[in-house]
């Protein structure tokens, strides 16, 4: 039986090629935009001798939302070591949040200072 081979391939037709307008064509390339995250501070309750211990409770639990276990652990940290971390936030919160700690302690007449220090 004669081998029978198919024919080849008709060759591939060239595609017509658009009329240029004579200005060269730029591509560009966009870049993944990376944002960095923001950066963070902490606000720190400073010990004092005179602001009664249930009021830095009351403070953590007011405007940090700290439960009463946690807000008491950090008041004692306070009274111990001279200072505790309330909290890690970006620098508006953080600023907000001590100045409001620093009106309620004026308000009530306790000299409780809180700073906020970057992380």
């Amino acid at each position: 039986m004669p081998e029978e081979n198919p024919p080849p391939p008709p060759p591939p037709t060239p595609k017509p090629e658009l009329p240029d307008s004579g200005q060269g064509s730029v591509v560009a390339e966009r870049k993944a935009a990376r944002t960095k995250p923001p950066r963070m501070y902490q606000v720190v309750l400073l010990n004092d001798d005179f602001t009664p211990m249930e009021f830095v409770v009351m403070v953590l639990q007011e405007y940090f939302k700290l439960d009463l276990e946690t807000s008491t652990q950090i008041m004692l940290k306070i009274h111990h070591e001279g200072r505790g971390v309330c909290g890690l936030f970006t620098k508006d919160i953080a600023a907000t949040k001590v100045e409001l700690v620093l009106a309620a302690a004026r308000r009530y007449g306790h000299p409780l200072q809180c700073i906020m220090e970057a992380a």
